[in-house]
């Protein structure tokens, strides 16, 4: 190959290298102005399901002891909750444990005395969901009753909240789209297409009953344990992005 061939060549390929740099890179277009707004919504409902935990605490000389006086207990407990129509489904250990009892004596003489074993304590715990709330006061008055000595928490639930859950969604939906229109408004502009949505939800404990609701359940003649079941309120938080309308 001659010198000739080779610069043309060199030139040929300095040619094209300048031509690809002359070439301008693509620029990615700039993205569509957005309005951005976000909204709570929420709706009420009553619980139809309480879930309790109950207790049963014992103590004695030796962990066989106790074990037996707990079991005894627990045992009676289990067969008034079924007479109450609780079914086994509803019925859980929620806590199982046996500790033994320590006596740590004052020093004596200047010497520590090594700490001993006095008795033992086991403690059982059973959560509950009670369905019919209209029994929740007289099933807890009952397990007291029974040996329950601790526990007693309740809190107030749905079985199934989804329809106050989507209420919640389509209010907070609403808002949102009512506060972009609003901004949209005020700035002269339109709205465009929705680009994205996306949502958090969350429920509430329940709301008190009013306060002469609660004392006229609290003046009843029998013993059951007064209780406001109030209501559950469910809230779903809402962000969406609007495109802005050219």
């Amino acid at each position: 190959m001659s010198a000739f061939d080779l610069s043309a060549r060199g030139l040929l390929l300095a040619g094209s290298l300048f031509a690809f740099a002359a070439v301008p890179a693509l620029a990615e277009p700039p993205a569509p102005p957005m309005i951005s707004v976000s909204a709570e919504g929420s709706a009420a409902m009553a619980p139809d399901m309480a879930v309790t935990t109950l207790t049963v605490l014992n103590e004695a000389e030796t962990a066989r002891a106790a074990l037996d006086a707990n079991n005894a207990t627990m045992d009676k407990l289990m067969a008034a909750l079924k007479a109450e129509s609780i079914a086994e489904r509803d019925l859980q250990t929620a806590g199982f444990s046996i500790q033994p009892r320590w006596l740590y004596p004052e020093p004596k003489d200047g010497q520590q005395v090594p700490p001993s074993i006095i008795g033992y304590q086991v403690q059982n715990t059973l959560s509950v969901r009670i369905r019919d709330l209209d029994r929740l006061g007289a099933i807890l008055d009952a397990s007291v009753t029974l040996g329950v000595n601790q526990g007693g928490d309740v809190r107030f639930t749905n079985d199934n909240p989804d329809t106050a859950i989507e209420e919640a969604r389509r209010d907070a939906v609403s808002r949102a789209m009512a506060k972009a229109q609003q901004l949209a408004d005020a700035a002269g502009v339109k709205l465009g297409r929705i680009t994205q949505i996306s949502e958090q939800s969350s429920s509430q404990p329940p709301m008190p009953m009013m306060e002469a609701q609660f004392a006229k359940s609290a003046m009843r003649s029998d013993s059951s344990v007064p209780m406001a079941a109030g209501e559950n309120e469910y809230r779903v938080s809402v962000s969406i992005n609007f495109e802005i309308a050219p």
